[in-house]
């Protein structure tokens, strides 16, 4: 059980630091192809490391191509969207209800019991904590009903996303061949919206750009951090974390994602802490802890 927090540990630290590599991206790429690159050059990557073929049940495929399609395109679309309508304050708490959706779906579909007093304690400090820990002392916080629909929206598609990464873990396949089956799926989904990208604007194929991209070792650098270490190893070792431990109390390690991404933004940005949002990441923390104080001896 303790390499399970490992992995998942792993996959929080390493999410939390993403939007540095994504950040330096968006001066080349879109959301939508950085998105399309980084999926892609983990399928490769996968495929690279365990270059082997498991048969599967033909009907568990829809799983596969509902855990892709969920976790891995509308989530991150929906997320990415989000950004260019509000605040990556507000997406940043909004996308950290995912621990309740995912609880409430594996109460339904399941019939685990998760949702107990500790649990909504523990979400709701959880949730103030990432407040505070995302307004970090700025006062331009501002609502827009679009932006953050489609935030909500996302941390809804990891909810489901985790019910279908929970019949896949059922199914004992091979944890690597799993994850990548779903990048594949993920990558079918995302050529529509590729073509569709290339005619709004959103994608860009012209081979000027194309070569100065290429052209910065920066670029390449950062899409494969993204692509083999970010989503390769994170989604298989949040796929296999959740086998081990148990879906529900993997995924409220989410709720740390934006304390990582201040500790690494002070270090490697030069961004300040403030008071507000070093109080934010320990209520974060202790929420975290007291969520999973029942469900722990349910399971």
């Amino acid at each position: 059980m303790i390499f399970g927090y490992i992995l998942a540990a792993a996959s929080v630290i390493t999410w939390g630091i993403t939007f540095i590599s994504t950040k330096y991206l968006l001066l080349a790429l879109s959301p939508l192809e950085i998105m399309f690159y980084r999926f892609l050059i983990a399928y490769i990557g996968l495929w690279i490391f365990r270059p082997k073929w498991e048969k599967i049940q033909l009907k568990d495929n829809l799983y596969f191509a509902l855990a892709g399609l969920t976790g891995i395109v509308l989530y991150q679309y929906a997320e990415n969207t989000a950004l260019n309508f509000t605040g990556a304050s507000n997406v940043s708490v909004i996308v950290s209800i995912c621990p309740l959706f995912t609880a409430i779906f594996m109460q339904i579909f399941f019939k685990e019991k998760h949702i107990t007093p500790w649990f909504i304690l523990g979400f709701f400090l959880s949730i103030t904590g990432v407040a505070l820990v995302s307004i970090n002392g700025r006062i331009d916080i501002t609502f827009n009903p679009k932006g953050d629909l489609l935030a909500l929206l996302a941390g809804l598609c990891w909810g489901f996303y985790s019910v279908f990464v929970n019949i896949i873990n059922t199914r004992n396949y091979d944890s690597l061949c799993a994850t990548r089956r779903m990048f594949f799926f993920a990558e079918i989904f995302m050529i529509p919206l590729m073509l569709l990208g290339s005619k709004t604007g959103q994608v860009d194929f012209s081979a000027e750009l194309m070569r100065l991209r290429v052209s910065n070792p920066y670029n390449w650098l950062n899409i494969c951090f993204l692509g083999l270490v970010a989503s390769g190893f994170c989604f298989w070792a949040w796929n296999k974390a959740c086998k081990i431990v148990g879906t529900v109390r993997i995924t409220g390690g989410i709720y740390l994602i934006p304390v990582v991404t201040i500790v690494f933004a002070f270090f490697l940005l030069g961004e300040k802490i403030s008071p507000l949002g070093l109080a934010g990441a320990v209520i974060t923390i202790a929420g975290l802890f007291i969520s999973g104080k029942k469900s722990a001896k349910k399971e």
